[in-house]
């Protein structure tokens, strides 16, 4: 049976799991948001497939999927990371039984295919390479297949994502990207796996084109580069900053930029100077762990001889705040991790940290080596609503007791997310940053929404939370005083906190449930290793 060539494409993004570190749901109701990050992929997938398709978008995110949508359909397509995993399966079990057939693609899915079996369609690899193969095979009449990715594609191939599908005011940023892989080889980051060792990226021209679509449509603020390493290749990336810089200066600053990169870029002033001049406002760093030891074994090499502290300063000195994430459960960190790490985050003046458990993804070096000890726990579908790295990890038997490893992460969790650690890190960086080169023009909804946010948070944090408001005036009082440029930063951390803090709280509360559900310490003088994992799946 031969398909017409039109076809109605029900795209949808599937909601993350409910409590989860990025989840900022707080933060988004106060500042009148749905939710924090747009669905880059599934509007690159859209853009990828035929001209002549007719394509619906529902992020469930943001929005309810109707029977209305499922009914109007002749395909649906969905997909994404674990903490998706179990909206995904829900919708293909939803989708068949409307009788529509489920393509599913995605991080998750290139990991774990066989988790995904109920689909009818399984797209396995960067959408650019392999999704042109599904495309013909439905046109062919197929009614299931899988089709693999053979090799990484050619960015230049990535065309213009389908931002115009897109609710743009139920979120906080929208994100583009520039490059996929990183060169770095860390053993329990798969990054490398799905997107390969050698960073490969768009053109210059080719990215400009993306954020004057998305300017076209109005928006305007933050938007985050998702690179898994945006300074990965620097040949690349350097001219592409100055070409950035000079297309925000023509627009009047349209947007103002988020990404993600390596710690080394405290020691490259001049990306750092790249950076700021193009508008850049804060990078995420994978810092993981102050431990030499557990570096070393991790293969995060590039995080060795490297004063943590002094490079996060200097990217502060450039104008960028620090986000950073930290791993617990390494075999070779030592018992004394919990008072290093807090030291670590504290010295750095870093007040977001991702602070999570170690987490064996399939396919990693990591995992294949725990695998070959007989250290890797059983694979199962992975159910849980919260899954995500901070709630799930240690699905492997650690060298260190479990009851140790669990009680370090608590004490970590809540020595840097108690109230007044957290805001004085906030004061500091307020202090610290140079903000004089950064700005943004403001949309007037943008505007609405920064003063809806500052009065929300006058009255949540200012007002009505005695834990905090203390350490709120405070801070407000000290940016004020000492760098009120910085404000609108330091007020950023403070709507974070809505988050953070209570899901701090909530995080400890389960460690100490799991704690107590642990066998008896051994005796003295017996060792005792970490017990198995429970389910295992990606984080």
């Amino acid at each position: 049976m031969i398909r017409p060539p039109g076809c109605r494409a029900l795209l949808v993004s599937p909601r993350f799991a409910g409590t989860s570190f990025w989840n900022y749901r707080r933060t988004c109701e106060l500042l009148g948001a749905r939710y924090s990050a747009a669905p880059l992929g599934i509007i690159t997938v859209a853009a990828l497939l035929p001209a002549e398709w007719e394509l619906r978008l529902v992020d469930r995110n943001v929005e309810e999927l109707r029977d209305e949508d499922l009914r109007w359909a002749d395909v649906v397509l969905t997909g994404g990371m674990l903490p998706q995993r179990k909206d995904v399966l829900a919708l293909v079990e939803r989708a068949h039984a409307h009788g529509k057939p489920v393509v599913v693609g995605g991080p998750d899915p290139t990991c774990v295919p066989d988790a995904y079996g109920a689909a009818d369609f399984r797209v396995l690899g960067e959408a650019e390479e392999i999704l042109a193969d599904f495309v013909a095979a439905w046109r062919a009449g197929a009614t299931s297949g899988t089709f693999t990715a053979t090799r990484f594609p050619d960015l230049a191939r990535s065309p213009v994502p389908r931002f115009d599908l897109l609710k743009l005011e139920h979120y906080l940023h929208v994100g583009v990207q520039f490059s996929r892989g990183c060169p770095f080889g860390c053993e329990f980051c798969n990054v490398i796996e799905l997107n390969g060792r050698a960073p490969r990226t768009k053109g210059t021209a080719q990215l400009l084109r993306e954020l004057d679509a998305l300017r076209a449509l109005g928006y305007r603020g933050h938007v985050d580069f998702v690179d898994d390493n945006l300074i990965g290749q620097r040949k690349a990336v350097k001219p592409f900053l100055k070409e950035l810089a000079a297309w925000t200066r023509a627009r009047r600053r349209p947007f103002e930029f988020t990404t993600e990169a390596s710690l080394d870029l405290g020691s490259d002033p001049e990306l750092l100077a790249l950076l700021r001049d193009a508008n850049f406002f804060a990078v995420f760093v994978g810092i993981e762990t102050p431990d030499p030891a557990a570096l070393l074994a991790s293969n995060k090499r590039q995080n060795l001889r490297r004063d943590i502290a002094a490079s996060v300063r200097a990217i502060h000195g450039a104008g960028l705040f620090v986000n950073a994430g930290f791993i617990v459960g390494f075999d070779a960190e030592g018992a004394g991790v919990a008072d290093a790490m807090v030291g670590c985050i504290e010295a750095a003046g870093i007040p977001v940290c991702m602070v999570g458990l170690l987490f064996a993804l399939r396919g990693t070096q990591l995992a294949r080596r725990l695998a070959a000890e007989g250290r890797l726990g059983a694979e199962v579908v992975y159910e849980a609503e919260d899954a995500d790295q901070c709630t799930s990890g240690l699905n492997f038997t650690t060298l260190r007791p479990r009851r140790e490893v669990l009680r370090d992460y608590r004490e970590v969790l809540a020595r840097v997310y108690a109230p007044a650690a957290f805001f004085a890190r906030a004061r500091r960086v307020g202090r610290e940053l140079d903000r004089s080169a950064q700005s943004v023009r403001p949309s007037v909804r943008n505007v609405l929404r920064d003063l809806r946010g500052f009065f929300g948070m006058l009255w949540l944090q200012g007002v009505r939370d005695r834990a905090v408001r203390g350490e709120w005036w405070r801070t407000v009082a000290d940016a004020l005083t000492h760098n009120p440029a910085a404000l609108k930063i330091v007020l950023s951390f403070a709507a974070l906190y809505l988050h953070l803090g209570p899901y701090s709280r909530e995080l400890i509360r389960k460690l100490d449930e799991e704690i107590a559900a642990l066998p008896p310490p051994a005796p003295p003088g017996a060792r005792q290793a970490g017990a198995p994992a429970g389910p295992a799946g990606e984080a």
